[in-house]
């Protein structure tokens, strides 16, 4: 079988950056013509296969897209998940508009979204960027894409390397928000569940802003239902936490599902909510509005992260020397009827 070329073998043997070598090979300026003639001969006799025009090795910036979801182990298919299925219809729309080819993948990750495998997408010869959805971007990743020359954007995705552009929310201050909403309506007994000291970077960040939150509006009681992000597992560690808790009035919950669990919980203690607890969410899915009560919770623009993600990814393209960049957008407030405002004490 014969060895596939790779941008990272021109740049070896041409002695050049691999930023170079893509630039030669999208035929844009700022390449010397001593420098551009020598990578398109080493691409040449090396059998690299690009599209050809003229004697040249040319293409447009963002012909085709791959797009990378996340799949975790039990889990629906990532397209009907209420989180990233709004993400996937924003980067399908900006595609179609920005005339773009997609082409999908999953990859199986573990509990703290670490990819199992390598997705086969990656080797594709004609795949011009990818947006990887949900995903720790792992040194295996890391390498394959930089020997690719792939551009990449990550999308609530994260990475040790700090190398890729990337859409996430503002997770500290949406939590950080979440919780002061909880302190202003007189709570002062607030437990968080579904994070843990490890978790996800998102996920991390939201712990953070609760704690931070507490701490700056002088509250120094914190309740802790540390659980991984199933609906068992959060109805489990809230009903253990409010029993152990009993004074506990509040419930900050690491998204939606998780409030759900935690709703679930707390009625099965004969608790009501939100006489008895008050319930936040995260993320706003779109069955936040259709459970009884109604789930107060922070909205996540998922459809303008998939947007935003194509938008970096064309733009990587274009300029793959620039500096990564992270687009971080702010959740809001959505006020429904699962948080109640406690009277002070007379």
């Amino acid at each position: 079988m014969t060895q596939r070329i790779t941008m990272e073998d021109i740049a070896r043997q041409s002695g050049v950056s691999l930023a170079t070598v893509s630039l030669v090979l999208r035929d844009k300026p700022g390449i010397n013509d001593d420098t551009r003639r020598r990578v398109l001969d080493i691409a040449r006799d090396l059998g690299y296969r690009k599209r050809l025009n003229h004697e040249k090795l040319v293409s447009q910036s963002l012909h085709n897209a791959g797009v990378i979801v996340k799949a975790s182990l039990g889990d629906d298919s990532p397209l009907t998940n209420p989180f990233y299925a709004p993400i996937v219809a924003g980067i399908e729309a900006a595609c179609r508009k920005m005339h773009i080819n997609l082409m999908y993948a999953t990859v199986p990750v573990d509990m703290e979204n670490h990819p199992q495998e390598t997705p086969r997408l990656l080797s594709e010869d004609h795949l011009d960027g990818v947006l990887v959805v949900g995903a720790f971007a792992d040194a295996t990743i890391t390498k394959l894409l930089q020997r690719e020359g792939i551009p990449t954007v990550l999308v609530d995705g994260y990475s040790h390397e700090h190398i890729y552009d990337s859409v996430v929310s503002d997770n500290f201050r949406g939590a950080y928000d979440a919780v002061s909403y909880l302190i202003s309506n007189g709570h002062r007994h607030i437990g968080i569940i579904g994070t843990t000291k490890e978790a996800y970077p998102s996920l991390a960040e939201r712990r953070k802003g609760y704690i931070q939150a507490l701490n700056d509006h002088g509250i120094h009681e914190q309740y802790f239902g540390d659980c991984l992000l199933t609906l068992h597992e959060g109805s489990d560690t809230t009903s253990i936490l409010l029993q152990r808790h009993p004074q506990i009035t509040a419930l900050f919950c690491a998204n939606d599902m998780m409030a759900i669990g935690a709703t679930q919980a707390a009625r099965a203690l004969q608790r009501q909510i939100p006489h008895d607890v008050s319930i936040i969410g995260f993320d706003n899915i779109d069955l936040a509005q259709h459970v009884a009560p109604a789930l107060t919770t922070m909205h996540i623009d998922k459809v303008s992260m998939g947007r935003i993600a194509v938008q970096l990814l064309a733009n990587r393209a274009e300029y793959p020397e620039q500096a990564p960049a992270t687009v971080s957008l702010r959740p809001r407030l959505i006020e429904r009827q699962s948080v109640q405002r406690l009277q002070p004490p007379k």
